[in-house]
């Protein structure tokens, strides 16, 4: 009987996992733009299933997405990038940020979704020819205190520094 339940939530979460269009969608859509695959990495469910659980630092759900030898087909040209990302947002993802560094070519492009209790963060980065997609769903009082004190955000990750 333990086992039948068992079996039953783990389905219940994977179905429930899979109803985030966005992240999926600028998932599939680097691995067909850059000819590649996602790179997997162990345990994620198990962090995701985590999160979902703990809420550490006001997250209650997550996701990642790494990629690795992209296959650029030219010197990466920062409008090329902006457009290709431009395509890949929707309606319930609006655009935040978008970083490019001259000095390395790396770009990060932050989008976020509408403001309720919690809203979710996505976040794409290029550098060089590898790439990092992660979506967080976030309490929205908890990203307020890290965007008024940047420090706040250091301590609930535990990673606060004395330099």
């Amino acid at each position: 009987m333990k086992m039948r339940f068992l079996a039953v939530f783990l389905v219940g979460y994977a179905v429930a996992l899979g109803g985030d269009g966005e992240f999926d969608h600028v998932v599939k859509a680097i691995e067909t733009h850059y000819g590649t695959k996602r790179t997997h990495v162990p345990f994620m469910g198990l962090a995701s299933f985590a999160v979902k659980v703990a809420h550490p630092a006001g997250t209650s759900d997550f996701k990642l997405a790494l990629f690795e030898d992209l296959r650029i087909r030219s010197e990466r040209d920062e409008t090329d990038l902006d457009h290709f990302m431009q395509t890949l947002y929707s309606s319930s993802l609006r655009p935040v940020v978008r970083v490019h560094s001259r000095r390395d070519g790396n770009a990060t492009y932050i989008y976020m979704g509408d403001a309720g209790k919690s809203t979710r963060v996505l976040i794409a980065a290029f550098s060089g020819t590898d790439a990092t997609v992660i979506e967080v769903k976030v309490d929205v009082n908890t990203l307020m205190k890290w965007l008024n004190d940047p420090d706040e955000a250091g301590k609930s990750f535990g990673t606060e520094h004395d330099y």
